[in-house]
């Protein structure tokens, strides 16, 4: 099986923000707030699309108005599919850069465009095209987790729930992959497919903070439990898992599979959605830097939570978080997204 080598130079620093700290609403005033922003919705001609990673009660809001709760590549998907003319997106920039790429003829609000990512931060576009350049031989494919500026370098956009079938397809071919930018990720398709691939050196800081030493510990006092681990996370807690997937797949484990517990590496955002579909489950944080030490992320994302209920209401009042793609850089970046979503299609 060939090697994976990771290229692209030193990682660039990410600097990464505090975890937001928002107003606690009573009950009567968390009623409200969906109530108005509901409102505003219908008369916007607007529908909601929230990530598994966000706030429950906007992943909630979303299901009562007739969005989604969706991973990237459903998330992808459903802006293509409704008719409504404004897409509201609660995540991080590069879902909303994806809805605008594929509907360029819509509104793209986002509650706070400030919502990037380490990946996407990770990976300055200039230095990527740099990289492309030097390896001219390689097929490019970049995880959706990045700006519109790389994809428009990229002949293939995956996303995690998709990345295996599409590079064992290309490896298949005998084709050489420059793939970025978590490098987590590609080591773990690359173990499972043998393609030959030169990777971007990129990490998500919630999934690199898993720590494999503590999260035999949790093992050990849970003997029941099933592990359930998204290939973000470095090789060492992947090697733990019973299932390594995206998060539709982790979800899907927790609602298919018979254990009474489950072990979760990945962003606690995706147990609201859990405990819906599985309320007599138990679900155990998968342990981090945070056991005994500092964390960055703690085990959820500090751009996915600068989405929240009061933020919301007020872009859809203001408009002002509003996602532009220019047209040269979106006509690039559309061509990988849709080879993934045609591929997707076909399987």
């Amino acid at each position: 099986m060939p090697n994976a080598t990771t290229g692209g130079g030193s990682r660039p620093t990410v600097q990464v923000p505090p975890q937001p700290q928002w107003p606690i609403l009573s009950a009567d005033e968390k009623r409200a707030t969906k109530e108005r922003i509901a409102k505003l919705l219908k008369a916007q001609d607007a529908v909601l699309v929230a990530h598994y990673y966000t706030d429950g009660d906007l992943q909630e809001l979303a299901e009562e108005t007739g969005g989604r709760v969706a991973d990237s590549l459903e998330m992808a998907r459903f802006g293509t599919q409704t008719e409504s003319s404004t897409l509201v997106v609660c995540g991080v920039r590069f879902m909303g850069e994806t809805a605008k790429i594929l509907n360029p003829e819509k509104r793209v609000l986002m509650p706070d465009l400030s919502a990037t990512c380490s990946l996407d931060e990770g990976c300055p576009p200039a230095d990527f095209a740099a990289f492309c350049a030097a390896h001219p031989d390689h097929i490019v494919v970049v995880y959706a987790n990045t700006s519109a500026e790389v994809k428009a370098h990229a002949d293939w956009m995956v996303t995690s729930s998709i990345a295996l079938p599409v590079v064992r397809h290309l490896a298949e071919r005998g084709e050489k992959i420059l793939w970025a930018p978590d490098r987590h990720l590609g080591h773990y398709v690359q173990r499972m497919t043998g393609a030959e691939m030169l990777m971007w050196d990129g990490a998500c800081v919630v999934h690199e903070e898993f720590k494999s030493y503590a999260l035999e510990r949790v093992r050990a006092l849970h003997p029941d439990a099933a592990v359930l681990v998204h290939p973000e996370s470095p090789d060492a807690v992947v090697e733990q898992a019973d299932v390594v997937g995206s998060t539709t797949q982790l979800i899907r484990a927790v609602t298919e599979l018979p254990n009474p517990e489950f072990i979760v590496a990945t962003d606690t955002g995706i147990f609201w959605k859990m405990r819906q579909l599985a309320p007599h489950k138990t679900l155990i944080p998968a342990p981090t830097a945070g056991e005994g030490a500092t964390c960055e992320s703690c085990a959820h994302c500090p751009w996915m939570a600068m989405n929240a209920l009061q933020n919301l209401e007020r872009v859809l009042r203001e408009g002002d978080q509003e996602i532009q793609v220019e047209d040269a850089i979106r006509e690039r970046a559309v061509r990988p997204i849709q080879r993934m979503l045609d591929f997707s299609a076909q399987r």
